[in-house]
């Protein structure tokens, strides 16, 4: 089953932050120059190392202002609410945590988290199922990194994609093949660790 960022055993996961800085990840990880926290950096080009050859990660986002993730939230819970005249608090609160996490918990706020996909020698991006930030809704569910609509290309380059980076201990949140995530609480959670590493970062 699942676990949705919106999960209580996320919340209860306790943050001993190691107070690390947030770096610039090399300008070879991405054109965006995203930050991200010092160790997060380190596995990246780790796992960029591991990649064949003529493959490149491309990082589209690291680290996201907490003002930032409260308008996605805001965005996407209006889509939902849209499209679903009545829908209750709890169940809107589960259902926008499948593409945008709560604010408390949101890996992306605590610099632990990237945006990724893989790029050919040129910068063209692979095929990986969905563009990235692809909604379920817009999707049709394909944003799931285990779905099965998707070409037998895209599997394998999702796959390769997880292989290199679970390597060096990140984790993939299931309903977005594109993000991962080290050190926050849904890593925790997922790994077994006694707490999370990393906390939110204000800025």
């Amino acid at each position: 089953m699942t676990i949705l960022l919106s999960d209580p055993r996320i919340s209860a996961v306790e943050v001993r932050d190691v107070d690390e800085p947030l770096v610039a990840l090399d300008p070879g990880l991405g054109p965006g120059i995203a930050l991200v926290r010092r160790e997060l950096a380190t596995r990246l080009q780790s796992a960029q190392a591991a990649l064949p050859s003529g493959i490149h990660l491309l990082v589209v986002e690291g680290y996201r202002p907490a003002h930032r993730q409260q308008a996605i939230i805001e965005r996407y819970s209006a889509e939902i609410r849209a499209a679903r005249p009545g829908i209750g608090e709890p169940e809107l609160h589960v259902l926008t945590s499948r593409f945008v996490a709560p604010l408390a918990v949101a890996p992306h706020v605590a610099g632990a988290a990237v945006d990724v996909t893989l790029v050919d020698d040129r910068g063209r991006e692979l095929d990986l199922g969905t563009a990235i930030d692809a909604t379920p809704e817009e999707s049709g569910g394909r944003c799931y990194f285990a779905a099965n609509e998707i070409s037998r290309e895209a599997r394998a380059n999702r796959d390769l994609l997880a292989r290199v980076l679970c390597r060096e201990g990140l984790v993939n949140y299931p309903t977005e093949w594109w993000h991962y995530s080290y050190g926050d609480r849904y890593w925790a959670l997922a790994t077994g660790a006694e707490a999370a590493l990393y906390g939110p970062v204000s800025r």
